[in-house]
C-alpha cells in the first residue's frame, strides 16, 4: 500500500466516524422527543378519561 492510499483510506475512515458522530445524536434526540410526546398523549388521555366506578356490583 503507498502512502497515497493510506492517506485516502484514513480521511475515508475520518469521513465515516465524522458522519456517525452526527447522525446517532440527531437520532437518539428523535427518540427522545417521540418518548416525551407520548408520554404526554397517555397522561392527558388518562386525565381526559372518565374515573372508573369504584362500587361493587353483582
Amino acid at each position: 500500500m503507498s502512502y497515497r492510499e493510506y492517506v485516502i483510506a484514513a480521511y475515508a475512515v475520518f469521513a465515516v466516524v465524522l458522519l456517525w458522530d452526527f447522525v446517532v445524536p440527531q437520532l437518539q434526540i428523535r427518540a427522545a422527543l417521540h418518548a416525551a410526546r407520548q408520554r404526554l398523549l397517555r397522561a392527558d388521555a388518562r386525565k381526559a378519561a372518565p374515573a372508573p366506578d369504584r362500587e361493587l356490583q353483582r
